[in-house]
């Protein structure tokens, strides 16, 4: 008896102790020269504020470790002798992950005789150091921090000055008044397909991309005038980087929400190492119900997705990195609705007129990368890529007419004659190659010197009805496209203020010969600790959208011909200015002034046409094409934003501009994407200490944004503002006033509520995001349809939208 009291005793004392514990993870990570990559051994790390103080000591391959840290937030303050030391602010701990950081040091040019340590001055900016304008980071805790983000970095990047998207619920990206088809997408440093579910040949017709954001590790974003090393863009860049998994711990995640449910693996191949895994696999939870037979739903939609990586250090040979991106989707809508997405490539509904759409993508990245240290101050890296995507529609139009009974009663419609209106089936596997050369030759110079070649297969079977006559296949064609890509970038550093970058890029087209000489160049001043301006200029290039090389064009003896394939690459000089002013080390205002001159643009060969490629978006036109086309973009970008520190940020960011263009025609045009302004208001407050154990905390954040009304394509009208359209000839559109007026402003409320509580060895975080919960649904088009009052109908915003989510971190 006496002995099992003893036993009961010594539990609940372990259970107490236990219970009052404090809850505490592992900061660790490594510590390498911001240009060469190269181990800083000996570096200190100190915990600000510690007390005892926490601190560690680099170790010879640069890796520290602090552990017992309490969760909550921590500041880490770097020094190291004859580098810029620094506070890396606000790193969020929590129990049920360890933190894992790649921190980087510049190396000083002024030979201090104390150490000096102030905060960090690179919040927000770009993760490449040879990019020093109309650049952004992006991490991971802010992407999950914006409201009406979705935990999506495609969708957290509307939230900057100059950038907006498609009103109708699209995650299309609109930089300065350029096409998303523009975007460019990277994944570890390599092109890769566009990451998007539902895509289509110019743009994306989903919500979301395959990208999640739990394994982004730090990437950029940029808006213009480009560094040498980016080729083959002219709107933007999403450059993409995937995190390392842990190499010493095995650690998974667990989420379920409306849109997704999702599961992450990451961990060591054996003890001691120093490789690691990370996998992430998601499917719509809507596919999953329906293939639960729990619901039925009147629109099927279904996606997939898969994001991986795998690290391979090695003792003499370098550092090896295998990754994937991949998804599948797919959509059933039976009787499409007009004012929920475009109809095909008519844009009109007619009455006793039922469209059904059949959708299916699918894309896959894969590639295998090497990083190899020739010295400690250079390094070389090579990647290879194979990339594929394809795309399978079918859009059909069934005619119906009214039933009624005996009794004269209506009973429902019935289908009198179904028509295959439009299929496509194509298939674009890419392979890509590159390899890229980094020497620091001292603290003030640094040279990059890549080459890049890709190879294009694209299989593409297209056909579509026209003017209510058969169905004629538009694209068919199997072909190769090979493009080489060479740069040469050089940093210099005058002095710690005054840093330039300038450097050359080759563009080459070996379809038909076409080549480019691309001179870039940019400044950066810092007049003191607070104040700086940049100013840069780029000349840049991208192909034609493929499909248009090859697409077929009616002559006037009916045949088909392809008229396309002596396009060349479209052209654009960036010109950028900006200034920046560190009010404090937290609170930051940004001014960029931009003007963008686009020329050897694709238009169509017909001097009453308006058609330019530069506006296409979901809808698309086959017709002959010359480069005598212009366009040019200019605006003012304006952000005041409080980085986060003590538990709250807020940023307020504005852009006037303008989108102009013209064909051959000779008509100055606004483009479809010009509307004029957009304004953001971001906020947001951490409440912590919450619960009886104060390991909780609420998180509260709301967007509030304007958007000028959209550009359109207005109806037929006559003087007296009456419909004149003419539908048994297929005349609806006033095509002589293309996109001169826009329609209502938009404006949207974004709120998101975010509740987390740590355990022992778990965290788990709880998710309300409400998209435009006003329900909001301005104006962003006109079209005809039989169906409404007036024959006239709106496309309009995208409504109320939620997303909860539940994770687990353990």
């Amino acid at each position: 008896m006496k002995k099992l009291i003893t036993s009961t005793a010594v539990f609940l004392l372990c259970t107490a102790l236990s219970m009052g514990q404090e809850l505490t993870q592992t900061i660790r990570g490594t510590v390498t020269d911001v240009e060469s990559k190269a181990p800083l051994i000996g570096a200190s790390i100190v915990i600000a504020g510690s007390d005892p103080i926490k601190g560690a000591v680099t170790d010879l391959e640069g890796r520290f470790r602090l552990e017992n840290v309490p969760i909550g937030r921590a500041d880490l303050m770097l020094s190291y002798m004859g580098y810029e030391s620094k506070i890396v602010p606000n790193i969020e701990v929590n129990s049920g992950k360890e933190n894992v950081l790649d921190l980087v040091m510049q190396e000083s040019l002024v030979k201090m005789e104390e150490v000096v340590i102030t905060a960090e001055r690179d919040k927000g900016v770009a993760v490449n150091e040879m990019s020093l304008l109309s650049a952004r980071s992006l991490d991971t805790e802010q992407n999950k921090r914006f409201s009406g983000g979705f935990n999506d970095p495609s969708r957290v990047v509307t939230n900057y000055a100059g950038v907006t998207f498609s009103p109708d619920g699209g995650s299309d990206i609109i930089v300065r008044g350029n096409a998303p088809k523009y975007v460019q997408w990277r994944l570890e440093g390599m092109e890769i397909t566009s990451p998007y579910h539902f895509n289509d040949q110019n743009a994306s017709g989903g919500a979301l991309s395959a990208l999640n954001n739990n394994l982004l590790g730090r990437s950029d974003f940029y808006t213009g005038a480009f560094s040498p090393e980016y080729g083959n863009v002219l709107s933007s860049v999403m450059d993409m980087r995937l995190r390392p998994g842990n190499n010493e711990k095995f650690e998974a995640a667990v989420g379920v929400g409306l849109i997704g449910t999702d599961i992450t693996f990451e961990g060591p191949f054996k003890k001691g190492y120093g490789g690691s895994f990370l996998i992430n696999y998601r499917y719509s939870t809507a596919g999953l119900i329906s293939k639960a037979g729990l619901v039925n739903f009147d629109m099927e939609v279904m996606f997939q997705d898969l994001n991986a990586k795998v690290v391979l250090p090695t003792k003499k040979a370098g550092t090896f990195s295998l990754f994937t991106l991949g998804g599948l989707s797919g959509m059933t809508m039976n009787d499409l609705q007009a004012d929920f997405m475009p109809l095909g490539t008519s844009l009109t509904r007619k009455t006793n007129v039922q469209e059904d759409l059949y959708k299916d993508n699918h894309m896959l990245n894969v590639g295998l990368g090497h990083e190899y240290n020739i010295n400690d101050h250079s390094f070389l890296k090579t990647t290879v890529v194979w990339s594929g995507s394809g795309i399978s529609d079918e859009l059909y139009h069934a005619r119906t007419i009214e039933t009624y009974d005996a009794q004269g009663t209506y009973i429902g419609d019935s289908t009198v004659s179904r028509r295959l209106y439009l299929q496509s089936n194509m298939t674009k596997p890419e392979y890509r190659a590159a390899v890229v050369y980094h020497n620091k030759i001292n603290a003030k110079n640094k040279i990059q010197v890549g080459a890049r070649y890709a190879l294009f297969n694209y299989d593409f079977k297209q056909s579509q009805v026209e003017n209510h006559g058969p169905l004629l296949a538009v694209v068919d064609f199997n072909e190769n496209v090979s493009t080489v890509q060479n740069f040469i970038s050089w940093k210099h550093r005058f002095s710690d203020k005054v840093t330039l970058v300038s450097g050359l890029h080759n563009m080459n087209v070996l379809l038909n010969n076409e080549s480019t000489i691309e001179p870039r160049v940019a400044l950066n001043w810092m007049l003191n600790e607070s104040n700086s301006f940049h100013i840069g200029y780029g000349n840049h290039s991208t192909m034609e959208s493929i499909h248009h090389y090859f697409s077929k064009v009616q002559q006037p003896d009916g045949s088909m011909l392809e008229a396309n394939k002596d396009l060349k690459p479209l052209r654009a000089h960036h010109y950028v200015a900006g200034y920046e002013k560190r009010f404090t080390d937290n609170l930051m205002l940004k001014a960029e002034t931009y003007y963008q001159d686009l020329y050897n643009i694709s238009v169509e060969n017909d001097v009453t046409s308006y058609f330019s490629t530069i506006n296409e978006g979901l809808q698309y036109q086959y017709v002959d094409l010359v480069n005598e086309g212009t366009g040019k973009n200019y605006g003012i970008e304006l952000s005041l934003q409080r980085f986060f520190d003590n538990n709250y940020y807020f940023m307020i960011n504005g852009a006037l501009y303008d989108s102009k263009f013209t064909t051959l025609e000779d008509i100055e045009r606004h483009t479809r994407y010009s509307s004029g302004a957009l304004a953001n208001i971001l906020a947001g407050k951490e409440i912590h200490g919450l619960g009886k154990k104060d390991n909780q905390t609420l998180g509260i954040n709301v967007k509030a944004l304007l958007i000028g009304g959209q550009r359109y394509v207005p109806l037929l009208r006559d003087e007296a503002g009456n419909l004149d359209v003419d539908p048994a000839n297929n005349l609806f559109w006033d095509n002589a006033r293309a996109y001169e007026a826009r329609m209502e402003d938009l404006y949207q409320v974004n709120l998101s509520v975010s509740y987390k509580f740590n355990r022992k060895k778990t965290t788990h975080e709880l998710f309300l995001d409400i998209q435009n919960i006003t329900g909001t649904q301005g104006k962003i088009m006109e079209y005809y349809d039989e169906n409404k009052p007036g024959n006239v109908a709106y496309l309009t915003q995208f409504g109320l939208f939620p997303n909860f989510m539940y994770r687990v971190f353990f």
